[in-house]
């Protein structure tokens, strides 16, 4: 089971459940995913990358993360305020694991 071979079966399925209530909601994936790879976006910017989503869900969804510790969020002392996010590094290191998650998803038969 994994690296950590401290696990029981018990403390490993709560470990994973806590891992996907942190990425879990309809919109955090897809905000990941855009900011993958050191992408620093404006508030504006992410709007604009994901049409589909309300300015207050994806609010939501920014402070979720933020929460979490997976996105910063860069307020520049500008008029207007410019808003920025990104991932921290903890956020980055989520990255190969939603890639082995995808190809496991693709395989199957």
């Amino acid at each position: 089971m994994g690296k950590n071979r401290a696990h029981t079966q018990e403390t490993a399925a709560e470990g994973v459940e806590r891992a996907i209530a942190m990425i879990g909601g309809r919109w955090k994936l897809e905000i990941l995913f855009h900011l993958f790879g050191g992408q620093v976006l404006r508030f504006s910017e992410l709007e604009r990358a994901i049409p589909a989503v309300s300015q207050k869900m994806l609010i939501q969804q920014l402070r979720a993360l933020e929460t979490e510790g997976l996105v910063t969020r860069t307020v520049h002392p500008e008029v207007p305020p410019r808003v920025e996010y990104a991932l921290t590094e903890w956020g980055q290191s989520l990255c190969p694991a939603l890639d082995a998650l995808l190809s496991w998803s693709e395989a199957r038969p």
